[in-house]
């Protein structure tokens, strides 16, 4: 896994770094290498998990298709959200309860 300049993983909550490294291991068997672009820092929504340190955003994969995000959401289970932006992936921890 790539990490971009700047970026701070040593925050994230426990589930998110257990997202973070299936994101990477789907990528690394399936693409490319995961480029990680943002955790907490940076400008987020209000009330954005990226400040509770439960998300995480990578860059937008080449292989992106719609197998693919529906691959990655059935791999990360029902406590996690993946969401498709322009330019990357939002991944967040967010427990269905």
């Amino acid at each position: 896994m790539l990490i971009k300049a700047g970026v701070d993983i040593s925050m994230l909550s426990r589930n998110a770094r257990r997202a973070m490294e299936i994101c990477n291991n789907y990528l690394m068997n399936n693409c490319e290498e995961m480029i990680l672009t943002s955790t907490f820092e940076g400008n987020h929504i209000a009330g954005s998990l990226h400040y509770a340190n439960d998300a995480f955003d990578f860059r937008f994969p080449k292989c992106f298709s719609v197998v693919f995000m529906d691959e990655l959401r059935g791999l990360l289970g029902i406590d996690c959200d993946v969401v498709k932006y322009k330019r990357h992936i939002h991944v967040e921890y967010d427990p269905k309860e």
